[in-house]
C-alpha cells in the first residue's frame, strides 16, 4: 500500500515536471542557438566535465551533498509558510560552529568522535541562526526575509572578522582561509574521491527523514497546515508561532550541517565563500520542485551536475562557465510560468 502511494507520488511529480523540462530545453536551445552555440555540443561539453568518470561524478556528488541538505532544510520552512532568505547565514554559522570546536580540539578525544561533534556544533549554529529570523519575525514583526537577508550580512561580517582577525593563518590575512586543519579532523574518503563516503551517507538519511517527517507523521500535518492557513491552525489548537520557529530552526540545523560539511570534508579550514552559493540554489530547487520532498534529490543533482560540468565549458568551447546559471534560471523560470497556468486554470 505504502509502496503504491511512493510510486504514485513519483508518477504524479515525473508528469508534473515534463512541461517544466521540455519548456526550459526550448528556450535555452533557443537562446544557445542565437548565440551560434551547439545545444548538443554544450550537453557534451558538460557531461565530458562532470560524467566520464569517478573523480569528477565524485565532485559532483561533493556539489549535491551540501545542495541537497540546505533543499531539505528550505523544505520544513517552505511548508510552514515562511521564505527563508537567510539560509546562506545558516550555512556560515553551522561552518563557524564547526570550526570553533574543531579548533579547540581535545586530545582527550578520538578524532570520529570530534568530527561528530564539529557536526552537532555545525547544526547548533545554523539552528540558533535560524531561530533568532523566527524570533525577530514573532517578537519583532520583521519580516522573515528582511531578517533573513540582513542576517546574511552580518554571518559574511562575522566569518570575515574570524579569518581576517582571531583566526589569521601565521604571519599573513589572506582570503584563503585559515590554516587547514589537521589531517585526523577531516572526513575520511577513499583515494580518487572528492566526496567523503560519510557525508554522502549524511545527505541520503537526512532526506529520507525530512521525507518521513514532512509527509507521514502528525507534525509534518501541522507544519503543512501552519503554512496553508494560520488562522484555521490555531482553530485546531496548532500554535503558527511555535510551529514556525521549529520549522526554521530544523531547516537553519541542516543548512548548518552543510557548512560543517563543507569545512570537514571539502575544503578543510573555515574560508569566505564557504557556502559556496548552495543556499540561495536550495531555493530555487525547491521552488521548481513546487515544495514537494520526492522531487528535490533529482533536481538537486541536476544542479550538481549543471555547477559541475561548466567547468569544461571554457576549457572545451570556450563559453564562460556562468552559462550554467543562465540554464537554472531557465528552468526556474520555466516552472514558475507553467505552476502559473496551472493556478489560473484551475481557478
Amino acid at each position: 500500500m505504502i509502496s503504491g502511494t511512493i510510486q504514485a507520488r513519483i508518477r504524479a511529480a515525473i508528469l508534473q515536471s515534463v512541461p517544466i523540462l521540455l519548456l526550459a530545453a526550448g528556450a535555452v536551445s533557443l537562446l544557445l542557438l542565437a548565440l551560434d552555440f551547439s545545444p548538443i555540443g554544450i550537453i557534451r561539453a558538460m557531461a565530458a566535465g562532470s560524467l566520464t568518470s569517478w573523480l569528477k561524478f565524485s565532485q559532483l556528488l561533493s556539489i549535491w551533498v551540501p545542495l541537497l541538505l540546505c533543499s531539505c532544510g528550505l523544505l520544513f520552512t517552505f511548508r510552514a509558510g515562511l521564505w527563508n532568505i537567510g539560509v546562506e547565514g545558516q550555512v556560515v554559522m553551522g561552518a563557524i560552529g564547526a570550526t570553533i570546536l574543531l579548533r579547540m580540539n581535545p586530545g582527550f578525544l578520538p578524532p570520529p568522535i570530534t568530527i561528530i561533534g564539529a557536526m552537532a556544533a555545525a547544526c547548533i549554529g545554523g539552528g540558533l541562526w535560524g531561530l533568532l529570523a523566527g524570533v525577530l519575525k514573532n517578537r519583532g514583526g520583521v519580516n522573515e526575509i528582511f531578517g533573513g537577508l540582513g542576517l546574511n550580512f552580518v554571518a559574511q561580517a562575522i566569518i570575515l572578522y574570524l579569518i581576517f582577525g582571531p583566526w589569521k593563518r601565521a604571519g599573513i590575512a589572506s582570503m584563503s582561509g585559515t590554516d587547514i586543519l589537521a589531517r585526523d579532523l577531516w572526513l575520511p574518503a577513499p583515494i580518487g574521491w572528492r566526496v567523503a563516503p560519510a557525508a554522502l551517507v549524511t545527505a541520503i538519511a537526512v532526506f529520507i527523514l525530512t521525507w518521513i517527517f514532512l509527509d507521514h507523521t502528525l507534525f509534518g500535518l501541522k507544519v503543512k497546515a501552519v503554512g496553508l492557513n494560520p488562522k484555521a491552525a490555531r482553530l485546531f489548537h496548532i500554535d503558527p508561532n511555535r510551529y514556525g520557529l521549529v520549522a526554521i530552526m530544523v531547516g537553519g540545523a541542516l543548512a548548518g550541517l552543510a557548512g560543517g560539511l563543507q569545512v570537514t570534508g571539502v575544503y578543510h579550514r573555515l574560508i569566505p565563500a564557504v557556502s559556496s552559493g548552495y543556499g540561495y540554489l536550495g531555493l530555487l530547487v525547491v521552488m521548481l520542485a513546487n515544495y514537494k520532498t520526492l522531487p528535490v534529490p533529482l533536481i538537486t543533482l541536476f544542479f550538481a551536475w549543471l555547477a559541475a560540468g561548466s567547468i569544461q565549458l571554457p576549457i572545451m568551447l570556450r563559453i564562460d562557465s556562468s552559462l550554467s546559471g543562465v540554464i537554472q534560471g531557465a528552468c526556474v523560470l520555466s516552472a514558475l510560468l507553467v505552476h502559473g497556468l496551472r493556478t489560473r486554470r484551475q481557478g
